[in-house]
């Protein structure tokens, strides 16, 4: 074997075809280079002779209960399920657990999640490198909660060893006896879930950058991208690019111009448009061209596009951006169109070929809220909206303003969420009515059900479509003009509302759950036209706490929100990056973090401070 190595070190390594080989566009099988994120399963048992043999069977049968339910419910926004990997073996040992890491390691696992359904030793599974992984992974245990054997003993001492060396882990444990013989119980089943998602959506934005496309918009403080922040906070870079490169591709030409003309045509076909009244800087038409070039140019930018290589292979290679921004206001808008059709097309599930995954294109260059709706997006596999927080109505104000009451609808008021034009189309449906799935069911299964059922994804762009219109931009905000997008998202939809902020150079989170709300017409008619009638409207009402409380607590002018009730998963999620929640409405039971933090009282902010942030 040692001779074997040398002869690998002494092999010489051919380096003549890569000295003239022409530069090209790799293509890859997904929207950007990289792994599909991959999950290890750790079984272990006690290695005692005798005992080992007795659990063998139903440890890998518990192992296999992990992996299927994992395979069958956990999706990318892609679609694509995380790759499982077992570990060779059951570990009982130093030595054991040392060959599972080398075969992780080569692998590329992002995560791991222990089974035990007996006692095994703690400590010492650990191996010599003070546990499976990196200090980076996303570490899990879970315990089998039956007489038999001692699962829980093994649990509680395997995660006192890990609280000891400050390694986080989840820990997993059913409430009541399981039965082996069955599915594994859903208190267990949806601990593991959520640490599945939230461990893949990590691991996707590691490695990945953040489009700054352009600088700070208006002196808005979001704007201004903190890349060393993004770095160990979400482990991504940060690319930072003048608007004036768009303006030289818009002048050269550098998009796909067959793309271009395909998309025109689908757009005046599919949507419905209002260009203004009176002289308006450009032709309608030629408005239309232009938004639509800008939406190829910001896309080809964040992902690139083989179809420009022949013309200039370096900028054809666009900027492995994962989520993106555009300043817009003031330094671009006041000369040319807004970015609001760009942002609403690119934010959607769906475009002028079809579905297809969102992307994350933030209002403003606002990088903060672009981290969040790329967080929760990777987290639901669903387009987010971008909003301002833009008024708080209550019922005494919308009586005296309109003589309608909505103290039914919203007898603490109501915030009126809406962007300038730029919000996700998708927000003029009702997803969960789409897939015929209850609004109690987690937005994941809406997710699956729309991409599984080809015509239920169809239906959902043909709501959306039917139910926008592009508008002519209001010419005191945008003197460049521009295509805003106006609909009403409809009511009665769970919708969570979240935010990251930067607190000196530390990061937080504000999360809260609500619903939308379907105003009586002549209300929201009024809230609209004295807001400005060309953007999307979104009415919503926190749960649990006024219209007001949230709108005086939560930090900036900007929030992102999602289909669904996600605040457990984005708790989990920041829990893995040791970002403390600023502000939530959660209920305790639904906060699932590791055990360490119960060791610093339950508080958020201490166990994130004495952690650190996870990528240094």
């Amino acid at each position: 074997m040692i001779r074997d190595g040398k002869e690998r070190m002494n092999r010489t390594l051919d380096f003549s075809d890569r000295k003239t080989q022409a530069r090209g566009f790799a293509t890859v099988e997904r929207r950007l280079p990289g792994q599909v994120p991959a999950l290890a399963i750790t079984p272990v048992a006690d290695g005692r002779t005798g005992a080992y043999e007795a659990n063998q069977a139903a440890t890998w049968a518990m192992a296999e209960r992990v992996a299927r339910l994992l395979q069958e419910n956990v999706r990318l926004c892609d679609g694509l399920p995380p790759r499982i990997v077992l570990a060779p073996e059951i570990v009982y040992g130093a030595r054991t657990g040392a060959l599972a890491q080398a075969h992780y390691q080569r692998e590329g696992v992002c995560a791991n999640i222990w089974v035990s359904r007996s006692w095994a030793y703690s400590d010492e599974l650990m191996s010599a490198c003070m546990g499976l992984g990196a200090s980076e992974w996303p570490q899990a245990a879970y315990g089998l909660n039956q007489t038999d054997r001692p699962g829980a003993v093994w649990l509680k001492a395997f995660c006192a060893a890990m609280d000891e060396k400050m390694r986080p882990i989840f820990s997993i444990y059913n409430p009541d006896l399981e039965d082996e013989s069955g599915a594994i119980a859903p208190f267990a089943a949806e601990r593991l879930l959520r640490f599945a998602r939230a461990a893949c959506a990590v691991a996707e934005m590691r490695g990945k950058n953040y489009l700054a496309l352009g600088g700070v918009s208006m002196g808005i403080i979001g704007s201004d991208t903190r890349r060393n922040m993004l770095h160990r906070g979400f482990g991504m870079g940060t690319v930072s690019v003048d608007m004036s490169a768009i303006r030289a591709r818009l002048d050269e030409g550098f998009f796909d111009a067959e793309e271009l003309e395909n998309a025109f045509r689908a757009m005046q076909r599919d949507f419905r448009f209002d260009f203004g009244q009176g002289q308006r800087p450009l032709p309608p038409d030629d408005l239309l061209k232009t938004c639509l070039r800008m939406t190829l140019i910001v896309r080809d930018m964040m992902i690139g596009n083989p179809r420009l290589a022949a013309r200039d292979v370096e900028r054809a290679q666009g900027y492995h951006a994962l989520a993106a921004g555009t300043q817009g206001q003031r330094a671009w808008t006041d000369s040319w169109p807004n970015f609001d059709m760009t942002e609403a097309l690119l934010c959607s599930s769906f475009d002028w070929a079809g579905r297809r995954p969102p992307f994350v294109v933030a209002t403003e260059n606002d990088s903060k809220n672009a981290i969040g709706m790329l967080v929760a997006q990777l987290l639901t596999g669903m387009p987010q909206l971008f909003a301002d927080i833009r008024t708080c109505w209550t019922p005494a104000s919308v009586r005296a303003r309109t003589g309608q009451s909505v103290e039914d609808l919203a007898p603490e008021g109501f915030i009126d969420k809406r962007n300038s034009g730029a919000g996700a189309l998708d927000y003029a449906t009702d997803p969960y009515a789409i897939a015929d799935t209850q609004t109690s069911e987690p937005i994941q299964t809406v997710a699956a059900r729309l991409r599984e059922r080809p015509e239920l994804g169809e239906a959902l762009a043909e709501q959306a479509r039917a139910g926008t219109l592009f508008m002519g931009a209001n010419l005191q905000y945008f003197p460049g003009d521009g295509l805003s997008s106006r609909y009403r998202t409809p009511g009665g939809i769970p919708m969570t509302a979240y935010r990251y902020n930067a607190i000196g150079d530390q990061w937080t989170c504000s999360v809260a759950e609500g619903r939308t709300v379907s105003l009586p017409a002549a209300v929201a008619d009024h809230v609209r036209d004295t807001t400005d009638p060309t953007w999307p409207e979104t009415y919503w009402v926190p749960r649990g706490m006024s219209a007001f409380d949230y709108m005086s607590r939560i930090g900036p002018n900007h929030d992102g929100n999602s289909f669904g009730h996600i605040g457990a998963d984005l708790a989990t999620l920041n829990a893995m990056l040791r970002i403390p929640l600023d502000m939530h409405n959660l209920a305790r039971e639904d906060l699932f973090r590791p055990t360490l933090w119960d060791r610093f009282g339950g508080d958020d902010f201490r166990a994130c401070a004495a952690l650190g942030p996870l990528y240094r």
